[in-house]
């Protein structure tokens, strides 16, 4: 990308608004071009500067943010990102905005450790730069034809002075051994990763598993608190069970995991009983939970029985990973360009030699399935 992501801030506090901005700022690959206390005000700023993205606050007054969106996406569609606080009210409203068109949903920024205040930084950057990279009511980007270059976001951000060395799941856990989960099972394991456009294409992979399909874990990147309304909404709609995943869970057949926000989950084995381990730690490829420590643990601890799926996203977390879970026998898909929103993840992940088959995303559910011996 040549220009810099020109965005708008739309929130009614004052602080929100300047702390957005400097964090914002912060990368050279974003522009703020405007602060808005309301919808109102952000529509008449618009009219006049079209920005590529807009942060919006999901409470407001005069208008709140989920009104507002649904204006937008069908008067003037924009790529939007939601700015919530962590409450489970917030949550909810959020969830909804990605129905209605919002790419994806960041928290306000809030005082805390430099640790925190850094990661956030990272977080709310990547997130607003992906949505940049979107594809618009399934039209590709006019900015750009592919997600910005790992290199190009690396620069960007050591320029900005804000990042520490990039972690590989080699912080979280050692790589998985040649012989430790060969042995074949009765019973298989299915690891999703999914990131930018990931709440929708999950939504419909799920849908069209039945109730008695093998265990599913997945890592969405995703806000804390958020990931336990998501699976909420997942289960009222799926025919399998789905929850936000605590520690020590099982995964048994006819159930589904949701890596919960901020915290790595890996898989395990004891016996013939797979479970998992929900932990603290690092982030990892840029993110917490990560794909590539799930996709690590998922071949170490399962290897042949495993199953593996990435799903549409920017950037490169789940590639590493991916590979390998078919260097240790994992039967591996990718969601194909045409039906991701970013085709970064899966992207990558074909470059790394780590994916056996790339399908449309309504095709992803059989071929796992199929493999399954269903």
């Amino acid at each position: 990308m040549n220009k810099k992501i020109r965005v708008l801030i739309v929130d009614d506090s004052a602080v929100v608004r300047q702390t957005m901005d400097k964090v914002l700022s912060s990368d050279p690959m974003i522009e703020v071009i405007g602060h808005a206390p309301d919808p109102f005000v952000a529509a008449e700023r618009i009219k006049t500067l079209v920005p590529d993205v807009i942060t919006l606050d999901v409470e407001m007054p005069r208008m709140d943010g989920l009104t507002f969106l649904r204006k937008i996406m069908t008067q003037h569609p924009i790529r939007v990102v939601m700015c919530s606080t962590l409450t489970v009210e917030g949550s909810e409203t959020a969830l909804k905005a990605l129905e209605y068109g919002a790419v994806d949903i960041i928290t306000k920024p809030k005082m805390g450790t430099k640790q925190f205040l850094e990661e956030a930084c990272i977080s709310i950057c990547d997130t607003v730069k992906a949505a940049a990279m979107c594809r618009l009511n399934r039209l590709p980007s006019p900015n750009s034809n592919a997600p910005v270059s790992r290199a190009a976001r690396a620069a960007s951000l050591a320029q900005a002075g804000k990042v520490a060395p990039k972690l590989t799941a080699d912080a979280m856990m050692p790589p998985p051994s040649a012989n430790r989960a060969m042995i074949q099972t009765t019973e298989k394991v299915v690891a999703v990763g999914a990131s930018t456009g990931g709440t929708e294409a999950l939504r419909e992979f799920l849908e069209e598993m039945p109730g008695d399909s093998p265990g599913i874990v997945i890592v969405q990147h995703m806000p804390e608190n958020f990931t336990k309304a998501f699976s909420n909404r997942l289960n009222s709609l799926c025919q399998m069970t789905v929850k936000e995943a605590e520690d020590n869970d099982t995964v048994v057949r006819g159930r589904v995991l949701i890596a919960p926000g901020s915290k790595h989950m890996m898989l395990k084995r004891s016996g013939a009983r797979y479970f998992v381990e929900v932990r603290d730690g690092p982030l990892v490829s840029r993110h917490r939970p990560s794909v590539d420590v799930l996709f690590r643990s998922t071949a170490r601890y399962a290897g042949k029985n495993a199953v593996g799926v990435i799903m549409t996203g920017m950037g490169d977390d789940g590639a590493r990973g991916m590979k390998e879970m078919k260097d240790a026998g994992a039967y591996n898909i990718a969601q194909d360009e045409n039906s991701c929103v970013v085709f970064g993840m899966p992207k990558e992940a074909i470059k790394h030699k780590g994916v056996d088959v790339v399908k449309p995303l309504h095709q992803i559910a059989q071929e796992v399935l199929r493999h399954c011996g269903r």
